[in-house]
């Protein structure tokens, strides 16, 4: 069974609005395509290299959406809530998004070096 993005946020509208935004922002990037699970929206090129989730899902949290981006190196800012190193390769950093606006240039700096990376 597929799911839509709007499924996916049901109920969520700042959620949804937060996703649009990072979607567009993944769309200028180039070739990429898109996986809307139920845990899970991803953006992969080559492999998966963006992830945009509702943390309300899991955990008590009033963050309409969280955007995690996997880099081969860790990156040091203030607006990353949490880095894990799942393997040798990957560095995935969990970003907390409230609204539109915060999908800004540094975000899409970042979003373009997992994108090439993802494809490398």
């Amino acid at each position: 069974m597929s799911v839509t993005a709007e499924e996916f946020f049901v109920g969520h509208p700042e959620g949804l609005a937060v996703y649009r935004a990072v979607a567009e922002a993944v769309g200028g990037l180039g070739e990429c395509e898109e996986r809307v699970s139920t845990s899970q929206i991803a953006f992969r090129h080559g492999r998966g290299f963006a992830y945009v989730w509702r943390p309300g899902q899991y955990v008590r949290s009033d963050v309409p959406a969280v955007l995690s981006i996997a880099l081969p190196e860790p990156l040091d800012s203030p607006r990353i809530k949490e880095t894990v190193h799942p393997s040798a390769r990957v560095w995935m950093h969990h970003i907390e998004l409230r609204r539109p606006a915060d999908v800004d240039a540094e975000i899409v700096s970042w979003l373009s070096r997992a994108h090439a990376a993802a494809n490398g």
